[in-house]
């Protein structure tokens, strides 16, 4: 469904498809707060989990990189925080695609709720816990005095969004792909943990000897996390990351996705 089917009759133009944006924002909040309920409730500490679980785990892992030397000017704290929590938003986004129609199947009795806005609530969701994450645990070493503020800060929200559309993007063919074939979802975990290494959250390009740093530099997403470290230390400008290929992937994988979904939805039965 386009967001021209939600307008109301008699509406067109810029009207429907304002309308109809409308329509959609109101759709996806109504699923991010029901994905908020029926993940963490209103037991114990209730939604703050969304933000104290992906903290332990990004904690530990910077707990076990502490105390090791750093690279020039390069703090490792503040390396492992950025790339650890901003790889939680893909890896996070990407695992949970697969199970996003079962879970909320029964929802598309409803006609303004789509596959895609089904998607979009839980990488929205992953994001916005993912960020808030790396805010607290930068703030907090950086008041031990272990980090520094982000030197960019807009460079490295940049990199942030761009990691958050890639995952969403890539996300739909997922879904897609493991609904329709339940082998296909066996796959998706050990991916993402294969991809980590490679990914470039734990590295730096120039660290990398060629032929292996050319190799890497045609991945998206090493390219994000080089601009990631621009932006949040002082003394990196990586020559190796360019916005606009980034966002060429975003959009080929989008239109992929996009039309992975359309193809889906003819095999969605509701009963």
């Amino acid at each position: 469904m386009s967001l021209l089917d939600r307008r109301p009759a008699g509406q067109d133009g810029w009207t429907a498809l304002f309308r109809g944006l409308d329509v959609q924002r109101h759709v996806v909040g109504a699923l991010i707060m029901r994905e908020l309920h029926t993940r963490y409730g209103r037991e114990n500490i209730g939604y703050l989990w969304m933000i104290v679980e992906p903290m332990l785990l990004a904690g530990s892992v910077t707990l076990i990189h502490f105390g090791q030397r750093s690279h020039g000017e390069i703090n490792p704290v503040p390396f492992t925080l950025t790339g650890y929590c901003v790889f939680i938003i893909f890896r996070s986004i990407i695992s949970r695609a697969e199970s996003t129609l079962e879970a909320n199947q029964p929802l598309l009795y409803h006609r303004t709720v789509t596959i895609f806005d089904m998607l979009l609530a839980r990488a929205l969701l992953e994001c916005a816990a993912s960020t808030a994450t790396l805010c607290v645990l930068l703030a907090g070493a950086w008041a031990a005095g272990m980090a520094e503020p982000p030197a960019r800060p807009l460079t490295m929200l940049g990199a942030i969004a761009a990691m958050g559309w890639f995952s969403f993007a890539v996300s739909m063919p997922v879904c897609a792909a493991t609904y329709v074939s339940k082998a296909v979802a066996k796959f998706v975990h050990p991916v993402t943990y294969i991809l980590m290494p490679l990914s470039g959250a734990f590295f730096m390009l120039k660290w990398i000897p060629e032929p292996y740093r050319g190799w890497l530099a045609w991945s998206p997403m090493t390219q994000m996390f080089e601009m990631l470290r621009t932006g949040q230390f002082e003394s990196v400008e990586s020559p190796y990351f360019d916005p606009l290929y980034i966002a060429g992937w975003c959009l080929i994988l989008t239109f992929a996705g996009l039309l992975s979904l359309r193809i889906v939805r003819r095999h969605v039965h509701l009963s």
